[in-house]
Order: C-alpha cells, then sequence, then structure tokens
C-alpha cells in the first residue's frame, strides 16, 4: 500500500473516531441544558426549605450542634462516565484531611479510583443522565438509613462539585440548618400544627432530602461541563491532525503521481529506442 492510501485510511479512522466523540459532546451539551432547567427548580426549593428553617430556629432555637466526638460520614459525589477530565482527581485530592471519615462513593469511575488508592467506601452506582438521579438519590438514602443504624448520631457532609469550572466543595447537612443566615426580618412567631420537635424533625428530613437532589443536579451539570468541554478540545484536536495528514497525503500523492509520469516517460524512450 503506497504511503498517500496509508494516511487516507488513517484518516478515515480519525474521521469514525471524531463522529463518536462528536455525538457524545451533543448529547453532553442537551444534558447540561436540560439539567439546567431542574437545578433552578430544585435551588429554589432548597431555599425556601432554608428560609422555613431560619424562620422557625429564630422562634424556636434547636440542637443544630452535635459532640465533636460523634462519627462522621462523608458522602463523595464523582462521575459515573469518563471524558470529563480531572473531574474525579479533584475530589480524591481533597480527601485527605476528612479521615478519619465513613465514606459513601457515588460514581463508578470514582469507586474505580478509590479502590486504585486503597480507600474504603460504600460504592454507589452514579447517574447517567438526569433521569437517573431519582435512583441514586434512593440508593444514596438507603445507604444513610443503614449507617443510621450502626450511629445513633453522626454528622453528615457532602464533598462534591460546586459548578462547571471544577470548583470542590464540602457541604454540611447534619446538624441541619446549622450554616443557615435569613435575609428576612422575623416579626410573628409561626403558627405550628405540630409540636416544635416533631417540625424540626420533619423540616430537617425535608432538608436533607432536597439538598442531597440539589448537590446530586449539580454535580451531574458540573461532569457534563467538564465533558463537554473535554470532547470539545479532543474533537479540535482531532480535526487538526485530519488537516495535517491530508497535507502530509496530498504531498505523498503528488509525488507518487510524479514517479509514475516518470516510469511512463522512461517505458516510452525505451520503447522509442528499441
Amino acid at each position: 500500500m503506497t504511503q498517500s492510501r496509508v494516511l487516507q485510511h488513517h484518516i478515515g479512522q480519525l474521521q469514525e473516531i471524531r463522529g463518536i466523540l462528536h455525538s457524545l459532546k451533543n448529547m453532553a451539551f442537551m444534558e447540561v441544558h436540560r439539567l439546567n432547567q431542574y437545578q433552578r427548580t430544585h435551588n429554589l426549593v432548597v431555599q425556601q426549605i432554608a428560609e422555613v428553617a431560619a424562620d422557625f430556629l429564630h422562634f424556636f432555637p434547636g440542637p443544630t450542634e452535635i459532640a465533636p466526638d460523634y462519627p462522621s460520614i462523608i458522602i463523595v459525589v464523582g462521575s459515573e462516565r469518563g471524558f470529563c477530565g480531572n473531574f474525579n482527581d479533584s475530589l480524591i485530592e481533597n480527601l485527605a484531611p476528612l479521615f478519619p471519615a465513613t465514606l459513601i462513593a457515588v460514581g463508578t469511575r470514582l469507586c474505580h479510583r478509590l479502590r486504585n488508592n486503597r480507600i474504603a467506601c460504600t460504592e454507589l452506582a452514579g447517574a447517567n443522565s438526569s433521569e437517573e438521579i431519582s435512583q441514586v438519590l434512593n440508593a444514596l438514602i438507603a445507604a444513610i438509613s443503614d449507617l443510621q443504624q450502626q450511629h445513633d448520631f453522626f454528622r453528615l457532609s457532602v464533598l462534591s462539585h460546586r459548578d462547571e469550572h471544577g470548583g470542590t466543595m464540602l457541604r454540611p447537612l447534619l446538624p441541619p440548618f446549622a450554616a443557615i443566615e435569613s435575609q428576612v426580618e422575623h416579626k410573628s412567631e409561626p403558627l405550628l400544627n405540630l409540636s416544635p420537635a416533631q417540625f424540626l424533625f420533619e423540616l430537617a428530613d425535608q432538608f436533607v432530602f432536597s439538598s442531597l437532589q440539589d448537590i446530586l443536579l449539580t454535580s451531574l451539570s458540573a461532569e457534563n461541563n467538564q465533558r463537554l468541554q473535554h470532547l470539545d478540545n479532543a474533537v479540535r484536536h482531532l480535526d487538526q491532525e485530519t488537516a495535517k495528514l491530508r497535507r502530509m497525503s496530498q504531498i505523498y500523492r503528488q509525488e507518487e503521481i510524479t514517479e509514475e509520469i516518470e516510469v511512463i516517460l522512461l517505458n516510452a524512450e525505451n520503447q522509442l529506442a528499441s
């Protein structure tokens, strides 16, 4: 096979790979668009719960502190799939100061990396799309409930990506409402149909559930944003490499044509000489 044909075959392979990466890029783009719509709704829900809690705790101060010797549970939300750069690496780097804590890892890729680093954790599959968030949330609640049977009181925090720029954050969920500050002036005591203790318990349950859902949506959006950037760079690199190979193929083809012409002329001269 001539050099130009070898290069043309290689160009064909690169174009197939580019088509696959471009499809994955489009899927990531559509997923980011859907997640942004869901996020706006869930952010409002979490903010509303926080306002209700701030209003309640202003008139009915509750126990928001847990003794420092109680166990700590950290949920780490990573990626289920690849093509998202250092998404999981940045989470693992921020885990070191949090030990010794019980870990719940969400995301197959993250779990694989933790295993390679010999970090023990409860492993859960992550979400491939926004439609799978509810399944992951249910599995996460079940894992927390299992640990709750072992510890009556514990601290619960979530380490995850907060935006598409790759920044991570540790968000405390239990004790609930510890970091909530209201901007609303509280004038009148809320009217309750439940006892303050029961109301606080129910509100805390809603807060943890809604916060986890909001965190999973935010993390999946950040993951797809990083995947979008990663795949865009890969497609751009393939386009540059393909253009380079096409130029080389044209040069080789011109040389091959020149050689063919020289052979034809040489054969013609030989025939005339004979």
